[in-house]
């Protein structure tokens, strides 16, 4: 409880740290907070030739939309993965960055990592108003969606901050932590649905249904496939995904808390 005093207590260092992160982003780059869109535009347009046009990847009509675009398919499962992996990479920096102000100033660490989160759920909620404005003009009515694409945006939330919780102390008493994570994330991609449908897992293994069930238990499968129902299907994810998805993001958040307050105490000394 003492804990949660401090968090609630530190609300005007929270705001301030997570402005700071914002203000520091593209600081001094020219085109500024652009570069949050384009940046998937980019991975959009080179993922679109490679798997639409080279490898063929072919998508059904969004049920019951009818919107068959490969394009905005792709986006509505690749902005999830760059918030997850955003906020992954941002998290494990974030405490060695602040290593003279953890030294000097007592308040919860754990603010440095929610306020580098912070800073990438404004990116993404960007980058979904302009999804939903490109969907909108390409004929898909999905602006009644939004709310529930805002309750997996706080899910997800959950589910990045726990990890990065886990990611930013780790990497403070082993930085080979961080080398890791790059390879693991190129894994994590791939094994999850965002270039290719479901649909060619569930046929791949359609006579081990073990193997399938072991996929789906990725919680990125299930995030993806919930934002594309919404955003691209306009329907409401399957009920036994949204609770497996909220049970594993708030196991994951407390998992993070847990280790979090286990190393925190000698972070002044290992930093």
């Amino acid at each position: 409880m003492s804990s949660v005093a401090e968090l609630a207590e530190s609300r005007e260092l929270f705001v301030n740290l997570t402005l700071r992160e914002l203000r520091g982003k593209y600081k001094r780059s020219v085109l500024g907070w652009t570069w949050s869109l384009l940046n998937p535009l980019a991975n959009m347009v080179i993922f679109s030739v490679v798997f639409r046009y080279f490898l063929k990847v072919a998508t059904t009509a969004g049920d019951p939309s009818g919107l068959k675009v490969f394009a905005l398919w792709l986006l509505c499962g690749l902005l999830p993965w760059n918030f997850l992996s955003n906020g992954m990479s941002g998290s494990m920096g974030t405490l060695i960055a602040n290593s003279n102000l953890i030294k000097k100033v007592f308040f919860p660490r754990e603010i440095l990592v929610a306020s580098n989160i912070a800073s990438w759920v404004v990116s993404f909620l960007l980058e979904l108003g302009v999804l939903a404005l490109v969907l909108v003009v390409a004929g898909s009515f999905v602006l009644p969606w939004l709310l529930p694409v805002i309750g997996l945006v706080v899910v997800q939330t959950l589910f990045v901050v726990g990890i990065g919780l886990v990611l930013s102390v780790l990497n403070v008493y082993f930085r080979d932590v961080q080398h890791f994570i790059g390879i693991l994330l190129q894994i994590w991609f791939y094994a999850t649905p965002i270039v290719y449908p479901i649909s060619y897992v569930r046929d791949a293994l359609k006579h081990r249904h073990v193997l399938f069930t072991l996929y789906k238990l990725n919680p990125m499968v299930r995030f993806v496939e919930a934002y594309r129902d919404c955003l691209y299907d306009r329907r409401f994810p399957p009920l036994l995904d949204t609770v497996f998805l909220v049970g594993v993001s708030v196991a994951t958040l407390a998992v993070g808390v847990y280790v979090f307050t286990k190393l925190e105490p000698k972070l002044a000394e290992e930093l």
